[in-house]
């Protein structure tokens, strides 16, 4: 039967990413993704997989990176913008408009439309792995350039969580403001909450609701964000609305997520279903991976990453001043 085919990679992957969520739970401040894709691309080049579980291996880093949103799309839910009241949504919505603006300028025109940073403005605007996750179908199919940004907005994220605590005690900024810059600044949840609590309670509970206003921004910022990629090589409008089929869905289930109300349980259960799949897609994509070719091409990501970064944090800055 035609599953045959499949079956010895996707037990690898499969295999690889629930060895990567046990490591997890050693390492909270490492997510499960992260670790998969470093497992992965150890494995991949330090072993000799044959070719039966290329196909398998392929489809694992496919389809079950969409699948995966499905399940991370109940936990978005647009009512917490209106938690953060309208000017601070403002201010945080013109700061991601601002680093969307900043990488798609720098790719297109100075870096020749390279899909790894594309990938890695995206992350570093919205929330990290998941909004790689969520765009890159649609942007790319280089498993190289997903494996990269990856690699490049956890690595950051997590200095940011960090360094930032410091900095923000050191300017002795105001619970609010320190979280406005928190919250709009770290790349996931678990970095927000890292950073949050070491500066302060408060700091913590305004930056975490920062946060996942800015998370709620993941589906309009997606496609906008596919827009501008694509205007250039389509000339039909309504092209504009051919995106995947998993894109249409996140939407959709997202705008359900916040008009019904799903209890608080099942939100959590489907994340960590998601978050499951998205570690045992990340093992497959890490396996194909070449450790020179992560050398050669994530210098010039990690830096393009940390500048983005830097900017991004300089624009929270300074937009929190009117707070």
């Amino acid at each position: 039967m035609r599953f045959k085919i499949y079956i010895k990679g996707v037990v690898l992957s499969v295999g690889i990413g629930v060895v990567s969520l046990f490591i997890a739970t050693l390492t909270p401040l490492v997510s499960s993704m992260l670790i998969g894709l470093l497992l992965g691309i150890l494995i991949g080049n330090t072993m000799r997989i044959p070719e039966a579980y290329n196909k398998g291996i392929q489809y694992t880093s496919g389809k079950m990176l969409e699948f995966s949103l499905l399940f991370l799309a109940i936990g978005i839910n647009f009512s917490h913008i209106t938690r953060i009241g309208a000017s601070s949504f403002i201010l945080l919505s013109l700061a991601v408009l601002a680093v969307l603006a900043f990488s798609l300028i720098y790719t297109k025109k100075l870096n020749q439309n390279n899909s790894g940073t594309f990938l890695v403005g995206f992350g570093t605007a919205i929330c990290g792995s998941s909004a790689i996750a969520a765009i890159s179908p649609s942007i790319t199919t280089d498993k190289k350039d997903i494996a990269i940004s990856l690699a490049v907005v956890n690595l950051i994220g997590t200095i940011g969580m960090l360094v930032l605590p410091g900095l923000l005690n050191y300017l002795s900024l105001s619970p609010l403001r320190s979280g406005f810059i928190i919250g709009g600044g770290l790349h996931s949840v678990a970095n927000v909450a890292g950073a949050g609590f070491a500066v302060g309670d408060e700091t913590a509970r305004i930056a975490i609701t920062i946060k996942l206003a800015r998370v709620a921004l993941l589906s309009p910022a997606m496609i906008l964000y596919s827009y501008f990629i694509r205007k250039d090589s389509v000339s039909n409008w309504k092209e504009h609305f051919k995106l995947p089929w998993y894109v249409w869905s996140f939407v959709g289930i997202s705008i359900i997520a916040t008009f019904i109300p799903i209890p608080a349980p099942a939100i959590k259960e489907s994340e960590n279903i998601g978050k499951i799949i998205l570690t045992i897609a990340m093992a497959a994509i890490g396996i194909k991976v070449s450790f020179k070719t992560l050398l050669q091409s994530g210098r010039n990501a990690m830096l393009f990453g940390l500048a983005l970064f830097l900017f991004f944090l300089l624009v929270l800055v300074l937009f929190s001043v009117n707070m």
